[in-house]
């Protein structure tokens, strides 16, 4: 299994061999002995598991941004990002939205200045990121999002720590709660 996905990368086992561990560690996938590895599916209570915790990291992410007194030019990402969504949800491109919002929230984190705060978010978000990109087509179109991504920057704007939190934190949760109806809906196990 190593020496094969070696050879598609073009790269040495080691480097194959870490990363597999990696994803082992993190329960992404299992080792199935002498048949290789296998990916796990993710369920609704891991979902859940991980929005809870993206919501309260995020949260706070934000309200350290707010610490660190970001400008004027450090915000730009944050508002492009809104600004391509809304272009996006107009063309009707929910992949092009995805993109921007995955953006979004990288900036935002990334405006932590919090080492542990932005790799612990980068995990959750290698988790979540198959269950989202499955849901997307069958999910209320994002909306909202825009708007309350725009909250969160204009209140990361006006210096208020608590309620770019709090405006973050709402922003999640509904997210979340949208996220998290569908395997019901579908009456899917996992995704």
């Amino acid at each position: 299994m190593e020496q094969e996905v070696a050879v598609e990368l073009g790269m040495s086992r080691t480097p194959v061999r870490e990363a597999l561990i990696r994803l082992h560690k993190e329960g992404l996938i299992e080792v199935v002995p002498r048949h290789g590895m296998r990916v796990l599916p993710v369920s609704s209570d891991d979902m859940r598991d991980i929005y809870e915790m993206l919501t309260a990291l995020e949260s706070a992410a934000a309200e350290l941004a707010v610490s660190r007194q970001p400008s004027a030019e450090q915000l730009l990402p944050l508002v492009d990002a809104s600004r391509d969504m809304g272009c996006t949800i107009e063309a009707d491109d929910l992949d092009a939205w995805a993109a921007a919002d995955e953006s979004f929230h990288r900036h935002l984190v990334a405006l932590s200045g919090n080492r542990l705060v932005i790799d612990a978010v980068q995990n959750c978000w290698d988790r979540a990121h198959r269950a989202r990109m499955v849901t997307l087509r069958v999910r209320p179109k994002p909306t909202h999002s825009t708007r309350e991504h725009m909250e969160v920057v204009d209140r990361i704007r006006a210096g208020d720590a608590r309620a770019a939190a709090e405006a973050d934190r709402a922003h999640r949760q509904r997210g979340s709660r949208e996220l998290l109806a569908i395997p019901d809906q579908y009456r899917l196990k996992t995704l």
